[in-house]
């Protein structure tokens, strides 16, 4: 029997969700909140939702649930450092929240869809965290007529939706550099200090005596 399967078959709180539940007890003491929680977990020991309820829901899912995302991604760092070797997602929702806003997202990336495909090119969704992103993705995912990926660096990231098999621009080459009729690279005349065209110079031309 495996270590999760010990940790979460038994029906009792496991020592992860034991973790976990001290933690954001503390948090939430020190944040002043009036807020509780309930903790479930999924039957193969791989999800630990934490339910917030109280008086305080509303400053909870307040500013696109900004708090909400904070406790999540402080817990699953706390997993992470506490237990490296366990693969266990981390969610913190409030009232069902979290269904709601994937709700929304899905709306959000099929309006921005039709958008792309009725111009016949690339749109943007505005910055989003892994979770958000990956929802979008999938949702995309479905429609054989456009592709999604993430730009930007850091946590947050953009996402380009785009019609499926637009070719990539092609940069322009740059440089004082070109071919001539026979294949090969030559240079453009340069210009000297007063605007014209200075004069090809032989490089074998032997100096006056």
């Amino acid at each position: 029997m495996g270590f999760l399967s010990k940790i979460f078959g038994s029906g009792k709180k496991s020592e992860i969700e034991t973790t976990l539940e001290e933690v954001l007890q503390k948090v939430l003491n020190k944040s002043g909140l009036s807020l509780s929680f309930d903790i479930k977990a999924s039957s193969d020991g791989k999800e630990v939702l934490f339910d917030l309820y109280g008086e305080d829901e509303e400053q909870a899912k307040d500013r696109e649930g900004m708090l909400l995302d904070a406790l999540q991604l402080f817990l699953r760092r706390v997993l992470q450092h506490k237990y490296p070797e366990q693969r266990v997602s981390v969610i913190v929702d409030c009232d069902s929240f979290r269904e709601e806003a994937d709700q929304a997202l899905v709306e959000l990336a099929d309006k921005l869809k039709g958008i792309c495909l009725k111009k016949k090119k690339p749109v943007y969704f505005r910055a989003f965290p892994p979770r958000e992103r990956k929802i979008i993705h999938q949702y995309l995912s479905e429609d054989e007529s456009v592709k999604s990926k993430s730009v930007g660096d850091g946590l947050y990231k953009k996402i380009k939706v785009f019609p499926a098999g637009m070719k990539p621009r092609k940069r322009p080459t740059g440089g004082n550099n070109k071919n001539d009729s026979e294949g090969n690279r030559t240079q453009r005349p340069k210009k000297d200090v007063d605007g014209n065209k200075a004069m090809p110079t032989d490089d074998h031309q032997t100096p006056a005596s």
